[in-house]
């Protein structure tokens, strides 16, 4: 199969997790005196990292923050992320997502973790469900992530130096937000999109491919987007 590659997002993705995050986020305001406003972390977080999205929403009441003010509140939710986890069980995978990845595993296809979380965030969860990637694209990794098309090119440069004749025509990503997706696409990357956070629907519009649930991963469905004849029709 000409497929090499799948680079997967990670909060939304594999951790169903975006609820404990927008909780938090929505902690760190209220301590900086500013009050959440309804549907905003929708607009301004999902799909981006800690430091963006309280980037955004802080200038957006006039807050002017510094670099290191920023580290602060980034270090600072991180660590009641970390805690917040400790105390679920069991640890919120999606449904299908352990087994998606010992599949892709299986079929000795390259895996990399592309995504705007801290990267000792993508080893904890790794590390519970007892699986490696190849390559980890964090937060640290870029100066600018999603939807940049940054992060993507950034995780083929490191699947390229692992050896191998890989390009972004041959890697598939795995999105449930609309920054991701125009990240990846950005990138050359073609798209599955999963509807964990968006209506299928929205998805649709956007991705190569849509699925309700990463169960229904099929490479028989997939393998069409990586015939070269098609794949002018299909970027």
């Amino acid at each position: 199969m000409p497929l090499k590659a799948v680079l997967l997002d990670f909060n939304g993705v594999i951790l169903d997790d975006e609820a404990i995050h927008a909780a938090l986020v929505e902690e760190i305001l209220l301590q900086e005196n500013v009050r959440p406003q309804r549907g905003e972390y929708d607009l301004f977080c999902l799909g981006r990292s800690d430091r963006a999205c309280l980037d955004n929403l802080l200038s957006r009441r006039g807050r002017a923050v510094t670099p290191a003010y920023l580290d602060k509140l980034v270090a600072k939710k991180a660590a009641a992320y970390r805690a917040r986890l400790a105390s679920i069980e069991p640890f919120p995978f999606f449904e299908g997502a352990i087994a998606l990845l010992e599949k892709l595993r299986a079929a000795q296809l390259k895996i990399a973790i592309v995504t705007g979380a801290l990267r000792s965030d993508v080893e904890l969860a790794l590390e519970r469900g007892n699986f490696t990637v190849d390559c980890i694209i964090s937060a640290e990794s870029v100066e600018r992530g999603k939807p940049y098309p940054d992060p993507y090119l950034r995780a083929i440069e490191a699947l390229q130096a692992l050896g191998g004749n890989l390009t972004a025509i041959d890697c598939l990503a795995i999105e449930d937000t609309l920054v991701g997706i125009q990240s990846a696409r950005e990138a050359g990357v073609k798209v599955l999109g999963v509807a964990h956070t968006y209506p299928l629907h929205m998805l649709q519009r956007r991705c190569h491919w849509v699925l309700d649930r990463l169960d229904q991963f099929d490479f028989e469905e997939i393998a069409p987007l990586f015939d070269r004849s098609m794949a002018a029709r299909c970027s």
